[in-house]
């Protein structure tokens, strides 16, 4: 039988404590294969994040989300307020290899590569390693008096925190407004742009807060993924697990003694020593089972092998593996879950892939002018007034272009402008033009029309509008 506290571990989250209020983590320094495969895993995503802002393809940022313009890069593809489908596309193929991922293999995205983790767990508490200790130090200093030695290593920490602090919300901006005006920004003095300025700081304050104190309660409070976990394990998802059955035996766990032998006793692999839970970022225990607050970082994994390697048994009692798993011995296989979401991830990418082909450097529109009439001219020609606007996707200038009624024998004229103009790169060329198209050859009171845009006589792009001519009565 259980015993109270096993039975009531799920009452509260790991870090509060039963008077309600915040129970510090001091996480031991955790060492092993899992964690040196993080560091390699970490430090590579860590140096894509911090470099891609500033990476360019064929003139274009690698990443960049500049929400204000509403202007995206994704891989050095530039995506505009006219491609906001294919943004979409590219954020549900996110979010569906996401759910994927964690229904087949748990909440492993959240110890590897999410960044608030990355950052916590390889940054800022690898400084506090530094500057303050392991564990147990870390815990005798915060019951320390404030004495010379706790004033020097807290302020060194907390001035350290926030220059880093300060630096990811620079990144964040590039990420926000693109790098080679952050640049421009710095060069010019952070007096010269108020406006930016005020809002760096504010990311920087948020960024302290988080890894300063916040920290292990963004993934267990903040962040939805965290919530999203219980709806999609099954018991066929592989996750961070003590295998209860080997660890426990029918008598239960029990602190290893020399010369013992556990199995006639009838006692698991498991001696309690509670390493598993000193080494946990968020202060859970493993062994009550998969939890809300576990990110699969790996560190207890790390430990107990460490501790089983030195007490002469097998590795392995905590490990990645499934409730069926460790239940009946079942090997991991594709759910038809599984299958579903790769069925549907494989076709979003296909249509994703596909629309990027078709995708063309130029868009354009023409839209009749609101509110105008048309206007009888004379020799029968129907007069309409249109406004259109040309959208450069590329980084070079776009020379030589011009518009051509393709649809109807008539004429176009271009208002303010010669005949052929040039869309700067990255901009938009926009203006009026006339239609004029002899009565004969309209339909009725609303004529669809097609306009198309040539760069040196070749034609790159179509596009239609309305034109409104007289209404016949027969």
């Amino acid at each position: 039988m259980e015993t109270p506290d096993k039975e009531n571990f799920r009452d509260s989250i790991g870090t509060i404590t039963e008077e309600g209020k915040r129970a510090w983590v001091f996480p031991k320094k955790p060492s092993g294969k899992y964690y040196d495969r993080r560091k390699l895993v970490s430090y590579g995503l860590l140096i894509f994040l911090l470099a891609s802002p500033f990476i360019k393809i064929s003139g274009n940022q690698f990443l960049m989300f500049n929400v204000l313009e509403r202007r995206f890069n994704i891989f050095g593809f530039p995506f505009w307020p006219q491609d906001f489908h294919l943004f979409v596309i590219s954020m549900l193929i996110g979010v569906i290899f996401i759910t994927l991922f964690t229904v087949a293999f748990g909440r492993i995205f959240c110890g590897w590569i999410c960044p608030q983790t990355i950052f916590m767990e390889m940054v800022f508490r690898r400084i506090e390693y530094w500057i303050e200790g392991d564990r147990g130090k870390q815990m005798r200093l915060k019951k320390q008096a404030w004495d010379a030695e706790k004033i020097r290593k807290r302020t060194l920490k907390h001035v350290i925190f926030v220059i880093f602090s300060f630096l990811i919300a620079n990144v964040f901006l590039a990420y926000l407004i693109g790098s080679d005006r952050l640049i421009q920004y710095i060069i010019d003095g952070p007096f010269s742009h108020m406006g930016t300025l005020i809002p760096l700081i504010i990311f920087t304050a948020v960024f302290y807060f988080v890894f300063a104190w916040f920290r292990e309660q963004v993934c267990v409070i903040a962040c939805p993924y965290g919530r999203l976990q219980g709806v999609l394990l099954d018991t066929k998802s592989v996750v961070v697990a003590y295998d209860y059955k080997r660890g426990e035996g029918p008598s239960g766990r029990k602190k290893f003694r020399k010369n013992e032998d556990r199995d006639a006793l009838g006692h698991g692999d498991c001696i309690d020593c509670n390493q598993c839970v000193n080494v946990c970022p968020t202060g859970i225990d493993i062994r009550n089972g998969t939890q809300l607050e576990c990110v699969n970082c790996t560190a207890c994994i790390d430990e107990c092998d460490h501790i089983m390697e030195s007490i002469n048994l097998p590795k392995g009692l905590i490990r990645y593996a499934s409730e069926d798993n460790i239940k009946n011995k079942v090997p991991f296989k594709l759910s038809a879950r599984m299958k579903g979401y790769i069925a549907v991830l494989s076709i979003l990418i296909g249509i994703l892939t596909g629309m990027l082909f078709l995708r063309n450097d130029v868009e354009a529109n023409v839209l009749r002018l609101p509110g105008q009439l048309y206007e009888h001219k004379e020799n029968n020609i129907i007069s309409n007034v249109f406004t259109y606007k040309l959208v450069n996707k590329t980084t070079k200038e776009i020379e030589d272009v011009s518009l051509k009624l393709t649809s109807h024998k008539g004429t176009l004229k271009l208002v303010a402008t010669s005949d052929n103009f040039t869309v700067p790169k990255q901009g938009i060329a926009e203006g009026t033009l006339f239609i004029e198209i002899n009565n004969s050859a309209l339909t009725g009171d609303r004529n669809k029309i097609k306009i198309g845009v040539y760069v040196d006589d070749k034609l790159i792009e179509t596009c239609t509008a309305n034109f409104l001519g007289p209404r016949s009565y027969k």
